[in-house]
């Protein structure tokens, strides 16, 4: 089971139900490998697996730039690209804009604050060009003033050359290197542990999901997740406040 974390197996206040927490873990004890798959870095995805009380496992973060082993933490895979041109450009039309890149394993550098709770792990403040001067793996780029529709607009319009990116709820923008998904991720998870994709139930609310949703054998949207989202599921479950998590495990128990 690859299952995305915020929206999904917790509520947007980063809260676990404990009714989630116990049908994922029978889910596990009965026999299915468990890996969070997440758009969170590596210290998001512990913070979820903490709150799931597992102490080994698979993971992929930053929608499949990274695909981890816990604990300790080892990093498995990573992939990284030159975010220079795509940051340049979205900071000619949005200056005010907040930037952070990862730094894998340890956090993220920033231009500027960003609200807090967003972002995890240790944080370290640089100008814009020093964040781009060398390949990254992840870069966020964050308006507060503006909408999650304009910033979809705005990125669509610039096209940005070379990159993958997900626009969250809010004015987040989420860039990864061009073919990288947390299908991707997932596909070297499923190598590592001798698991066809035929196999593998993912469940996930958010346009990143999107890739992982289609690719998994069953792929099962949340019922607050966007209708695009839906829309590649093979089916739908209950919203994230009504555990539609564990209405899908339940199936498997």
């Amino acid at each position: 089971m690859a299952l995305d974390v915020d929206g999904t197996i917790v509520d947007y206040a980063n809260e676990m139900t404990d009714a989630v927490r116990q049908a994922v873990r029978a889910t596990s004890e009965a026999g299915m490998h468990c890996v969070i798959s997440t758009g969170r870095s590596v210290s998001g995805v512990m913070d979820a697996v903490q709150k799931l009380g597992f102490t080994e496992g698979l993971a992929v973060a930053s929608n499949g730039s990274v695909v981890f082993s816990y604990d300790p933490i080892t990093i498995l895979h990573t992939v990284t690209f030159d975010a220079g041109p795509a940051v340049r450009a979205l900071m000619a039309e949005v200056p005010e804009a907040a930037v952070a890149v990862e730094n894998v394993g340890v956090g993220f550098r920033m231009n500027k604050p960003f609200p807090d709770g967003e972002l995890g792990g240790e944080i370290a403040h640089e100008p814009i060009e020093d964040l781009i001067a060398e390949p990254v793996t992840r870069v966020i780029v964050r308006s507060p003033d503006a909408s999650a529709e304009e910033f979809a607009e705005l990125a669509h319009s610039l096209g940005l050359e070379g990159t993958n990116y997900y626009v969250g709820y809010t004015a987040w923008l989420d860039l990864a290197p061009e073919g990288v998904s947390k299908a991707a991720g997932l596909e070297r998870v499923c190598a590592e542990l001798g698991v066809d994709r035929a196999d593998v139930l993912a469940i996930g609310d958010g346009s990143n999901d999107v890739e992982m949703l289609e690719w998994a054998g069953r792929g099962v949207a949340m019922g607050h997740a966007p209708l695009h989202v839906q829309a590649v599921a093979d089916d739908v479950t209950e919203t994230v406040e009504n555990d539609g998590v564990v209405r899908e495990l339940e199936k498997y128990l």
